[in-house]
């Protein structure tokens, strides 16, 4: 009866939830990889080094990425989705509230308070420095964390037209270049600092042109 009752137990006991495991190992494969970068830099961090971080077996890592540069690249994306989560944000916009120069700074110094924290640079900085050689890598970035991010630019400039903010005939796309390109340039090629001075005079720049105003 003892053995009967210990199978009846066994036979109700629920089998384990392989989703949650693989979330499980997904996310230690994204913390290990974050912090992999951060501590020894991108050249340096390996699959094998991921993998033993995570306590998960290379194979883990390599059914779902084909390389480390993928792996980071996801961590990363991954990263910027959990901290709006925290922030509150489930979709993030840009602020409309009617004045376009203060809502391209505020937006712009969130951006500075973001290029400049480790947490966010480390990984940053080696997936544009690595997308430049691996092709494949460079247009999955920009198209699943760059060209995103500009278009919520796009939306507010064209917000901004309708308004008569803007003159009807410009093209946002290319207009939203004048103040988010010089800082990231600034940015990536450490040719001068980054704060919120910079972005502020970019925006009036932008808005207002170098011409004398009348």
């Amino acid at each position: 009866m003892a053995l009967k009752s210990t199978s009846d137990r066994s036979a109700r006991k629920p089998a384990p939830d392989s989703t949650r495991r693989s979330e499980k190992s997904r996310r230690a494969i994204f913390d290990a990889a974050l912090a992999l970068v951060g501590e020894v830099g991108y050249p340096k961090t390996t699959i094998e080094g991921i993998a033993a971080r995570a306590g998960v077996g290379k194979q883990t890592i390599y059914r779902w990425w084909p390389s480390k540069a993928a792996v980071l690249l996801d961590a990363f994306l991954d990263l910027g989705v959990q901290s709006a989560r925290e922030a509150g944000q489930e979709a993030y916009e840009l602020p409309d509230t009617g004045d376009l120069a203060a809502d391209l700074k505020l937006v712009l110094r969130a951006t500075v308070d973001e290029l400049l924290d480790p947490m966010f640079e480390i990984p940053a900085r080696a997936l544009a420095a690595e997308g430049v050689v691996n092709e494949p890598l460079g247009v999955e970035f920009v198209a699943k964390l760059l060209e995103p991010q500009l278009q919520l630019y796009v939306k507010r400039l064209r917000s901004a037209q309708g308004k008569g903010e803007l003159r009807p005939g410009i093209d946002p796309r290319v207009a939203l270049e004048l103040f988010v390109s010089p800082l990231a340039q600034r940015w990536l090629q450490r040719t001068g600092p980054i704060s919120y001075a910079y972005t502020d005079t970019l925006v009036d720049y932008a808005l207002h042109g170098l011409a004398p105003r009348r």
